[in-house]
């Protein structure tokens, strides 16, 4: 059984981490640690009481090593490479959820991040673990970056337009929506307690942090520099992402040969749901699964696509592709733990 340990598992990937993994018969859960003062991780979650019989505290990269093969760094943005050099150093594999690793360019996540990297020197050898993409890497990586939410759902959606070289790349325009867990747990709950359920914004227009991420894969697609508009919003939901893209076409094409593009690229992914023409997704029907579907809809009188993706921003969008990735990595089946 391959030992796994998760850091930061008092958040909401954490959680949803600890969920997956008690469902996959080839791991054993066996380390899990948080910043909290230590508890049963039944205290903590009740729902596992029962089910998970360890203890969750602030334990140091090296206690945990000691107690696993690999390690899921659940942890926020700018702290994960603080513990990612003991990990590796120590023979450990490191699946990272934070965006520490996911820009290749350390002046660019120094700018979006504000903070100086400590460890750039792992920039060029961690792979981005967006699954369907990059699988021969990923099988050979110690150090995987787990793709953001919303880049996942604009990643897919955008891809097969721009592998054909159908797209003007200066006009991409991505307009997403988040369930309130995509603020993470603390925020989150913020927001429910001020009773701001009802309420609907966009936040960091054109200035979110997922954009550099964004940019960098989309230009690998299209071998041309791409720079996407991206307004990201808050909705009253828990979960889920619905990403709707609008591409202007620089070459004529129709719905259905569009849609065959997606169903060439994809057709062999389980994961990946490219629905009928004239159908489009609804987050419910991804909630809590590894999915994400996606429709396209073109507009030949305006040279214009529109994608509609949707993922679960806490399982493709964030645990459940770093699952698949752990499956890649390790030669286990892709679907493993994330289907019941």
């Amino acid at each position: 059984m391959l030992k796994v340990g998760i850091m930061g598992a008092s958040g909401y990937a954490g959680e949803e981490l600890i969920r997956i993994l008690l469902n996959h018969p080839e791991v054993k859960l066996s380390v899990v640690a948080a910043k909290i003062e230590k508890q049963s991780i039944g205290d903590l979650y009740p729902h596992l009481k029962g089910k998970l019989d360890l203890e969750c505290g602030d334990l140091t990269a090296e206690e945990v090593s000691k107690k696993c093969d690999v390690v899921f760094l659940a942890l926020p943005h700018k702290v994960s490479m603080d513990s990612t050099s003991a990990f590796l150093k120590s023979g450990k594999k490191v699946i990272d959820l934070s965006a520490d690793f996911r820009i290749r360019d350390k002046a660019v996540y120094e700018k979006w991040y504000e903070v100086k990297h400590v460890c750039p020197e792992y920039l060029a050898k961690a792979v981005y673990g967006l699954s369907e993409f990059y699988r021969k890497d990923i099988k050979k990586t110690s150090l995987l970056a787990n793709p953001g939410c919303y880049p996942t759902s604009i990643i897919l959606g955008c891809t097969p337009l721009l592998k054909e070289g159908l797209v003007d790349t200066g006009f991409i325009v991505c307009d997403s929506k988040s369930g309130i867990s995509g603020a993470g747990r603390v925020l989150a709950g913020s927001l429910i307690s001020n009773q701001k359920e009802n309420s609907f914004k966009a936040y960091k227009i054109n200035a979110h942090r997922h954009m550099p991420e964004i940019d960098q894969e989309l230009s690998c697609a299209s071998g041309d520099k791409v720079k996407v508009n991206f307004t990201p919003h808050l909705v009253p939901m828990e979960r889920g992402i619905l990403s709707t893209i609008y591409l202007k076409l620089k070459k004529s094409i129709d719905t259905e040969k569009a849609l065959k593009l997606y169903n060439d690229l994809y057709g062999k992914e389980y994961f990946i749901r490219v629905l009928a023409q004239g159908t489009f997704p609804d987050t419910k029907n991804v909630v809590r699964t590894n999915f994400c579907d996606i429709g396209v809809e073109i507009f030949p009188e305006k040279s214009l696509a529109i994608v509609v993706t949707a993922i679960d921003n806490l399982v493709k969008g964030a645990s459940g592709q770093a699952v698949q990735n752990m499956n890649i990595m390790y030669g286990f089946d892709e679907k493993l733990g994330l289907v019941s």
